[in-house]
């Protein structure tokens, strides 16, 4: 209901001041043919009028929903409507206070009308005003300049020149040389606005009140046309419409509310400069050339018009320049953004897209090249043990001695972590060699970043062939380096088709290995451990087997790998960690002091990084109820060689009374420092010292002192791989008290092992 009594309050004041427009036109038009008895009342239009715009003003500005700063302005226009409605009274008087109706405008008139322009023009500038360049206001000021001067000529010619009766009867032109030249300067000031901005004032009222001023003025203008007519005054439209903007802006900011205008974008094209000298030009013909306001202002005019357009041509140029500029910096940006997207941040050599693009480029023209892919050999062990600070430092190091070693002969490219490629093009196999070899050579170099830190590599290498894409190459220089990692590491390999065909069965053999656990595929078998010289059984190591349906039985040196590559022997060796305990925990219940005392089972490196695998371990002893005095878990020396989450675990098993064997000693990068540091019970010396190439020379001296170290430290040794008379006699005499081998005994079945176990006595 309040809205509505609003809405039509405001429709009211609309339409009186409409009205009173209609009103004063009527009486004007009719004044022309007509002589009032009474022209006073014409004139009494004008502060009703005025004081309607004054009231409607008042109203916006208390109205809550509006800021400060637009209220404000309201209230100056209100202000300025009540200072005009003394004008008009004041002109009122002017005009028929005298014996005779005249147009005089009196002094005190004047400064009303100057008064109410000014609070006008005041309040407009106190505008909020949006941000604008310093050409913006140059070019502003030149057109409003020319508007000025094109008006003011257009005003001279029309209005006032040769009006001498007007003059006479007004006593001076200088009121209407006033009032024009203000009204002109109000519809700059408007338009000033109108660029510069108006805060939250609504830009529809900003146009209301600047086309009521523009026609205010224009009408205002034409008073020396109505000599013949003193009763008249062309106010009596003028200042209707003046205050019929005023009112009818006061109601659109009402009805806008108090929401920010965006700021309109200015078109640095403006047909001003060009319409006022069209104007101007058509004006000097038509007046020929006896007007000289017109010639000095088509002078004048012209004048400015060329300031613009040099002021223009300077803008343009310092706009082109800028614009030059930008575009270098944009293709500067360009060429940074295209190495940042082909080359790798920390090495700066090229990354994947670059060797991609590179290799898709060769295809595309049906080069000749080669395709290198090198790994480092160890890198995640300097990882492990120094940090990725040192990791990075020595990528670095590899990348710098790449590019040396390639030269411009080849592209080198980091494909992430430590894989590195090599694309060499239009060169002869003989000399990749030559260039791999000189790789390979500058990699051996110490990097000088520690000690034991190296940077050596396996490379595997691979012609490009028709049909072939950047897969296919990756893929079997791929193949190609791990048979290089295969053979020892630090040399190149170069692919072949057998190869190929033996990636792909061990493709497939991984691939049958994820589902080979759920399939129940595996199984487990138990190898002898007995004491020396007797031969009596101390023990068993658990083994797992796995029996392909098609392919048989699959050596673990084969599976095993597999499964640690991906990632399934977690898995695997937490069956087998259930199964050999419970297997363990039944023969204790089923054969008690003739049980096997040692339940050897083997557990790997990724098993002891699983955060929760000590856990896991507990729960698999409270499951089975096996006695963990009995179990042995043999780690490898590779999987507790640095410090970390493995020999954590190690140390924590051996706190909750589980005993742990050291594995395969002496065949890794171990040093006997190493029994110092791991916390084991058992040490396992390998076949390879016991019965293996080495055994009757160095390897005999080696198990010979190894025994003498274990003793003083109160460790346990087992022999493996015993598989004759004279060894067993050798490592009984060297001080060996354990063995195990195919001498003893091969992996045997559950049952073949309970064979030679004695019932548990019946109570």
């Amino acid at each position: 209901m309040e809205q509505a009594r609003l809405r039509l309050h405001r429709n009211a004041l609309g339409v009186a001041g409409s009205a009173l427009v209609l009103a004063g036109a009527a009486w004007l038009a009719v004044g022309l043919v007509h002589e009032w008895a009474y022209p006073i009342l014409g004139w009494l239009l004008l502060p009703v009028s005025a004081g309607v715009a004054s009231y409607a003003a008042w109203g916006v500005s208390r109205s809550a929903v509006l800021d400060p700063g637009t209220r404000r302005f309201w209230r100056h226009m209100a202000l300025a409507s009540a200072l005009y409605v003394g004008g008009t009274i004041s002109n009122t008087v002017d005009a028929v206070g005298g014996p005779e109706p005249s147009q005089r405008v009196g002094t005190l008139t004047m400064s009303w009308y100057l008064a109410t322009m000014g609070v006008v023009i005041w309040a407009l500038l106190r505008l909020p005003a949006w941000q604008r360049t310093r050409g913006d206001w140059v070019r502003f000021l030149l057109d409003s300049c020319v508007v000025l001067v094109a008006g003011a000529a257009f005003v001279w010619q029309f209005s006032i020149r040769n009006h001498q009766e007007w003059t006479a009867e007004s006593g001076s032109a200088t009121a209407v040389l006033v009032m024009v030249s203000i009204g002109l300067v109000a519809v700059v000031t408007l338009a000033k606005v109108a660029f510069a901005g108006a805060g939250r004032l609504d830009r529809r009222a900003l146009h209301l009140l600047s086309a009521g001023s523009a026609l205010s003025a224009a009408f205002g203008s034409l008073s020396p046309f109505l000599v013949d007519h003193p009763h008249l005054s062309s106010s009596f439209v003028a200042i209707p419409v003046g205050s019929l903007g005023v009112t009818l802006a006061a109601a659109r900011q009402l009805r806008s509310g108090g929401r920010l205008p965006a700021p309109r974008r200015i078109r640095r094209i403006s047909v001003v400069p060009y319409v006022a000298v069209v104007a101007m030009d058509a004006l000097l013909l038509w007046a020929g050339g006896d007007s000289t306001a017109v010639r000095i202002s088509t002078a004048v005019l012209t004048v400015l018009v060329m300031l613009r357009q040099v002021y223009a041509l300077r803008e343009n140029r310092r706009l082109l320049s800028t614009v030059d500029t930008s575009l270098n910096r944009l293709r500067e940006t360009q060429d940074q953004l295209s190495y940042q997207a082909t080359h790798d941040p920390l090495t700066g050599v090229g990354n994947r897209a670059l060797f991609e693009e590179t290799v898709d480029v060769l295809l595309a023209t049906r080069a000749e090249f080669h395709v290198a892919l090198l790994d480092m050999d160890d890198f995640k062990s300097v990882n492990d043990r120094l940090g990725h600070t040192t990791g990075d430092s020595l990528l670095i190091v590899v990348s710098r001695r790449l590019r040396a070693a390639v030269g411009s002969e080849g592209v080198v490219a980091r494909l992430g972590g430590d894989e590195f490629t090599i694309v060499l093009r239009d060169v002869t196999d003989h000399r990749v060699d030559e260039i791999l070899a000189r790789v390979l050579t500058g990699l051996r170099e110490s990097p000088r970043l520690g000690p034991g830190v190296r940077s050596v590599a396996s490379v595997g290498v691979t012609t490009a062939r028709a049909g072939d894409t950047g897969p296919d190459l990756l893929r079997r220089a791929d193949v190609a380096m791990y048979e290089a990692k295969a053979r020892g590491g630090d040399r190149r390999h170069w692919f072949d088709a057998e190869m190929d065909e033996q990636a792909q069965r061990t493709a497939r053999l991984s691939a049958d290995l994820l589902g080979a656990l759920d399939r129940d595929e595996f199984f487990l078998l138990y190898q002898p451990i007995v004491e020396l010289p007797s031969g009596r059984p101390a023990g068993v190591e658990v083994l797992l087997r796995w029996r392909h349906p098609e392919h048989g039985l699959v050596s673990p040196d084969v599976f095993i790998p597999l499964a640690e590559r991906n990632a399934r022997i977690v898995e695997i060796g937490r069956w087998v960690l259930e199964n050999a305990c419970r297997q363990a925990a039944e023969w204790q219940r089923r054969f008690g002091a003739h049980a096997p005392s040692k339940i050897s089972i083997n557990v790997s490196a990724r098993q002891l990084a699983e955060p929760g695998f000590v856990a896991e371990v507990e729960q698999i002893l409270a499951r089975t109820g096996v006695d963990r005095a009995t179990l042995l878990l043999e780690v490898t020396e590779t999987a507790v060689l640095e410090a970390g989450a493995p020999l954590e675990a190690v140390r924590e098993l051996r706190e909750r009374g589980l005993r742990v064997a050291l594995d395969d000693f002496g065949t890794g990068q171990s040093s006997l420092s190493l029994l110092l540091t791991v916390p084991v019970d058992v040490l396992k010396v390998d076949k390879s010292f016991v019965s293996g190439d080495a055994a009757d020379h160095a390897g005999a001296v080696i198990v010979e002192h190894l025994i003498g170290f274990t003793n003083g430290l109160r460790i346990e040794a087992v022999a493996e791989g015993v598989e004759t008379e004279d060894q067993a006699n050798r490592l009984h005499a060297a001080g060996y008290s354990l063995a195990q081998g195919y001498l003893f005994g091969r992996p045997a079945t559950a049952a073949d092992i309970e064979s030679r176990m004695a019932p548990a006595p019946v109570s």
